[in-house]
């Protein structure tokens, strides 16, 4: 084969490359949405524990037995597992696991 020949093949395995090769990802976009997927991992964990520590409690929000109290009792600890996440350490212990390189 020709020189030229050579360049022709080896310009069409570049461009062939290029066209199939691995896009980057920034990594601190995806450490960004591993930590707000830790997050709400702990969310839900705080949330069951305040389910979980609230089943004798009193009327919260009126006197009387409303139909929607547990509703309102529900949504009222959903907020506040939420508002709370990453505060107590389960989030920063998970995302310190799933976040080493091996």
């Amino acid at each position: 084969m020709s020189y030229l020949g050579l360049n022709a093949i080896n310009a069409q395995m570049q461009q062939v490359a290029q066209q199939h090769a691995v896009p980057k990802i920034d990594p601190k976009a995806e450490d960004a949405e591993l930590r707000a997927q830790t997050d709400a991992f702990e969310s839900v964990i705080v949330k069951m524990l305040l389910d979980e520590s609230s089943k004798d409690e009193k009327n919260l929000f009126s006197q009387q037995n409303d139909p929607g109290d547990k509703i309102y009792k529900s949504m009222f600890r959903e907020e506040l597992s939420k508002a709370s996440a990453g505060s107590f350490g389960f989030s920063q212990m998970l995302y310190d696991y799933l976040s080493q390189k091996s």
